[in-house]
């Protein structure tokens, strides 16, 4: 028995890399997938028919899919693909948010329709999909089904700790990780979980970085080879995610990069100073910030 016998999935941006890994795991472990794929450039220009390339390779092995065509940050886009999935099998039980561009600059060569395309594919790419299948899990949910859900969404280590020439790109991936613990707080009560992986892999969006690996598929990659740079890498942990094995699991954010799983514990209180009740004098506050929050310099003795 596979492990996500039964399940139907949708899985965007997954014509090439890393998208396609998640597609074609998700099939191998027993679920039926939808394809996404809108088909453009890594810029998000143009349209082409490469969710049917995955959905072959699919096929090939013995998995069903079916291949979507629609612009996930669309709207009504992406109402029609978690439609489709419903009309095709009956339900979706797995949605996983993979599509993404890339269009790097320095902040100061960076135009403004560069940004706004990134933040549009990344972020409202994320959240429209999200909405149309939290409102397909509400509806069974009113109707007294008892189901298990899964969001899967794809951050990056930009979002998480920064890198140059990404201000869009990882303020996109960031948002994404907000957007994760928001949205696993609100579908919890539906058995809905929401967690978001950040990946690793020699794909289009890492090319357009200086110094980067060849592209890869993960087709190309041999079963009996293990490459750190695979873009699918990180799709057992995604396989895993939409199993119900993972249940007690939301609102985590996890790397995953070569053969490394990292949790990432995110924003934590740490070291803090208070001022007894009275409001701060920006003369002095900066002496105890730095020697009692940043341990830039030291305090001396204090008796």
């Amino acid at each position: 028995m596979g492990l996500l016998d039964g399940k139907v999935a949708i899985v965007t941006g997954a014509g090439h890399g890393i998208g396609r890994g998640h597609a074609l795991e998700l099939a191998r472990h027993g679920a039926r997938v939808v394809v996404n794929d809108l088909g453009g450039s890594v810029r998000g220009e143009g349209t082409s028919r490469d969710a049917d390339l995955t959905v072959k390779l699919v096929e090939s092995r013995g998995g069903e899919a079916v291949a979507n065509y629609d612009d996930v940050a669309d709207y009504e886009g992406a109402g029609r693909m978690v439609a489709q999935a419903v009309d095709e099998w009956g339900r979706l039980d797995v949605l996983v948010n993979n599509a993404g561009i890339a269009r790097d600059a320095a902040v100061w060569n960076m135009t403004e329709a560069d940004f706004d395309a990134v933040m549009r594919v990344h972020v409202k790419g994320t959240w429209a999909p999200s909405h149309w299948a939290a409102k397909h899990w509400r509806g069974r949910a009113k109707a007294g089904e008892a189901f298990t859900g899964r969001i899967i969404n794809t951050t990056s280590g930009a979002g998480l700790v920064g890198n140059f020439g990404q201000t869009n790109y990882a303020t996109a991936k960031a948002a994404i990780a907000g957007l994760t613990q928001t949205l696993s707080l609100e579908l919890a009560k539906l058995g809905v979980t929401v967690n978001a992986v950040g990946p690793a892999g020699a794909t289009r969006i890492t090319a357009t970085m200086p110094g980067a690996p060849p592209v890869r598929e993960p087709d190309e990659v041999p079963e009996d080879e293990f490459d750190p740079m695979d873009p699918a890498v990180s799709s057992p942990l995604v396989a895993w995610l939409a199993s119900d094995e993972s249940q007690l699991v939301t609102g985590q954010v996890i790397r995953a990069v070569g053969e490394r799983m990292v949790w990432m514990t995110g924003w934590a209180d740490g070291a803090e100073i208070a001022n007894g009740g009275r409001r701060w004098d920006a003369t002095t506050l900066g002496a105890r910030l730095a020697t009692d929050v940043f341990k830039t310099r030291t305090p001396g003795l204090r008796y």
